[in-house]
């Protein structure tokens, strides 16, 4: 039986995310992207930056909310 080379292993979906397979990481990553995208653009945020910590200020200097 021959061996899929393609990106994804059963062809896209927007239910689904996509499947990793060793090839094409660039081809991969983009289609990723735009899943998340897809359901929340503010995941995506998190990603890219990290998650958001609460902060106040105490004595003119900002620390971080329990």
């Amino acid at each position: 039986m021959a061996e899929n080379k393609l990106p994804f292993a059963k062809g896209a979906s927007i239910h689904i995310p996509p499947i990793f397979t060793d090839i094409n990481y660039q081809f991969w990553k983009i289609r990723m992207k735009i899943f998340i995208e897809s359901i929340d653009q503010g995941i995506w945020n998190e990603i890219i930056n990290g998650s958001y910590t609460l902060k106040h200020i105490v004595a003119n200097v900002q620390v971080d909310k329990p």
